[in-house]
């Protein structure tokens, strides 16, 4: 890639397309837990099964990562982008449509995990292709994506579901999910030949004792990640929260990680990225006994999701 690329005006409207991308597919998988009680109570389901809709989505993302992740060296992230748009808005009508929770495994499941797998992982890897010497605050500001489309999406789609309820909430969101999905494709570009040759190998990652460490502490954080994402909400409308205010604390929730990944990242330099990921981890634990002692308290689970968030992104950081 000429020197003058690097860095460049072109670069950063890939930041751009990649955080928009992050924001529209991860902002949407993450305000499940908007949708939650209306489905439970329309397929007449336990919170577990309903549950399993998140999970299958999270599953089909992790899983299907460390193939786009591949896929965008070959084709490029346009493609890629074009097929997280037609997923989204497909598995979101479709699922709008369903008549049974065990259908809506597949449509949603499918169509927003792919669409966050083609959408996150890949388009990330692009920035990092396009910069030298401002490559980690790029990351960091195309990642910041999740945590602004967390803030903006939950409360977004309570107000959806209580003015047209969750089938319309889910058409809506799709189809403006995919219009700014295919404005993405306008901005973002291929790194040029080269540009990626520094980067460590798949092979050479994994055969690394510190990478499975690391790959084992973080399947480990996200799994008690994830459990606030589906039923912090739940949690405080079962304690006469109003939804709209309910949704808000997920939103809170990926506000915090917005904040703290700006904060944590400037700070690895002179920490240490180790240390500050340690002290996250640890953080990230002793939050959840806030949670535990909230009881009817409805500041002790805004001071939760945000300790929390303050973790997560420092996680990601």
């Amino acid at each position: 890639m000429p020197g003058a690329e690097v860095d460049s005006t072109r670069a950063w409207r890939s930041v751009a397309a990649t955080f928009v991308s992050s924001a529209v597919t991860l902002g949407i998988a993450y305000s499940f837990s908007a949708f939650f009680q209306a489905m439970a109570t329309e397929f007449g389901t336990t919170s577990g099964r309903t549950a399993v809709l998140f999970a299958v989505t999270t599953c089909t993302f992790f899983f299907l990562g460390l193939l786009t992740g591949r896929a965008v060296d070959r084709f490029g992230p346009r493609p890629l982008l074009l097929v997280a748009a037609v997923s989204l808005l497909g598995g979101l009508v479709a699922t709008s449509a369903v008549g049974s929770l065990t259908v809506g495994y597949v449509t949603y499941g499918a169509g927003v995990g792919i669409a966050a797998a083609c959408g996150y992982v890949p388009m990330v890897a692009v920035v990092g292709g396009w910069f030298v010497r401002r490559r980690a605050a790029a990351v960091g500001l195309a990642v910041a994506g999740i945590g602004v489309g967390t803030l903006v999406a939950s409360p977004l789609s309570a107000r959806l579901i209580e003015a047209y309820g969750w089938r319309d909430t889910y058409r809506i969101l799709g189809v403006g999910g995919a219009v700014l999905l295919l404005g993405c494709t306008l901005l973002i570009e291929r790194p040029q030949a080269g540009s990626g040759s520094n980067r460590p190998r798949f092979t050479d990652a994994i055969a690394s004792p510190v990478f499975r460490r690391l790959h084992l502490s973080a399947c480990a954080f996200t799994i008690a990640l994830f459990v606030p994402f589906v039923f912090v909400t739940q949690d405080a409308k079962a304690q006469g929260v109003p939804a709209v205010q309910a949704a808000l604390l997920v939103g809170l929730l990926g506000g915090a990680s917005v904040i703290a990944r700006v904060v944590f990242g400037s700070l690895t330099t002179r920490v240490g990225s180790f240390r500050l990921y340690r002290m996250c981890l640890a953080g990230h634990g002793f939050t959840f006994v806030l949670w535990l002692v909230a009881g009817s308290s409805f500041g002790l689970r805004i001071l939760f999701v945000v300790l929390l968030g303050i973790g997560y992104g420092g996680v990601v950081a």
